[in-house]
C-alpha cells in the first residue's frame, strides 16, 4: 500500500512578502498541502546538550524550532506516514517532483531526507537516474525542505521536548542524540528565495567585531560537531 504523505508549509503570517511563494508551493506540492502557522518567537531553554551552543538564541530561532516541532507533532496527530515539510522561502523546480518521488520510496528506511538549496556531498545510499540519496558525513545546515517519516518525527519530538538550546538545523546534526540520521537528496530541485521574499525573518545585524568573534565561536562549535559526527559514524 502506498504511503500516506502530506505537505506542510511553515509560514509566518506577518511575512506578507512571502505569500506569493506560499501560494506557488501550495499549487506545486506533490502531496495534499496546507499552511502551518509558524510560531512567532519564543524563549530558549537552559543549555541541555553538548557541545554547548556558543550563541544566545533569538526569539525567531526559537520560533523556527517550535514551528518544526509543530510540524513533527502534526504528522503523528493526522496519522500520516510522513510529510514534506517546506519553509516559505523556497521554490520547487520541475525536477523536484522526480527527486521527491524517489526519496519517498525510501522514506520508511531512511526516516529524514533533506532537500538542500546548496550542493551536498556524502556517501551514496541509493542512485536512480540523475538522483542520488546520500548520507553526508556531517548533516548540512538549513531546513528549507525535507521529507520526514512518522517514526523520525516522534524521535525528534522526544529528543527536543523542553530542550531548545540551539537552532533546529544544528539540533538535527546531533544524530547520536536524536536517533535520526539525516540523509540528503541530490540534486534536490529546490531554490532559496530568501533574498527576493524580504530577507530572513530571524537573522540579526552585527558589527564587524561582533561578526569576527561570532566566526571564531562558530568555527570551534562546528569543529566539535565534526568530531562527534565522525565518532558516531
Amino acid at each position: 500500500m502506498a504511503a500516506r504523505l502530506g505537505t506542510l508549509i511553515i509560514h509566518l503570517a506577518r511575512a506578507t512578502a512571502r505569500r506569493p511563494a506560499v501560494d506557488a508551493l501550495l499549487s506545486r506540492a506533490p502531496y495534499p498541502a496546507q499552511v502551518l502557522d509558524a510560531v512567532d518567537g519564543g524563549r530558549a531553554d537552559t543549555p541541555a546538550h553538548a557541545p554547548h551552543y556558543p550563541f544566545p538564541l533569538s526569539p525567531g530561532e526559537v520560533g523556527c524550532f517550535q514551528s518544526h516541532r509543530a510540524a513533527w507533532r502534526m504528522i503523528g496527530d493526522v496519522g500520516w506516514d510522513g510529510a514534506l515539510i517546506l519553509e516559505d522561502d523556497v521554490e520547487l523546480s520541475d525536477f523536484f517532483s522526480e527527486a521527491c518521488t524517489i526519496a519517498a520510496g525510501h522514506l520508511n528506511c531512511l526516516g529524514y531526507i533533506q532537500f538542500n538549496t546548496r550542493r551536498v556531498t556524502g556517501i551514496p545510499v541509493v542512485k536512480k537516474g540523475a538522483v542520488e540519496l546520500l548520507r553526508p558525513p556531517i548533516t548540512p545546515l538549513r531546513t528549507s525542505a525535507q521529507l520526514v517519516s512518522r517514526d523520525a518525527s516522534l524521535r525528534l519530538l522526544a529528543a527536543s521536548d523542553g530542550k531548545i538550546d540551539r537552532p533546529v538545523d544544528t539540533f538535527l546534526q546531533m544524530h547520536w542524540l536524536t536517533g535520526v540520521r539525516v540523509h540528503a537528496c541530490s540534486p534536490a530541485g529546490v531554490q532559496d528565495l530568501t533574498t527576493i521574499t524580504g530577507g530572513s525573518t530571524i537573522s540579526q545585524p552585527r558589527g564587524p567585531w561582533g561578526e569576527a568573534l561570532r566566526s571564531l565561536r562558530r568555527h570551534r562549535y562546528r569543529s566539535a560537531i565534526a568530531r562527534l559526527s565522525k565518532a558516531a559514524q
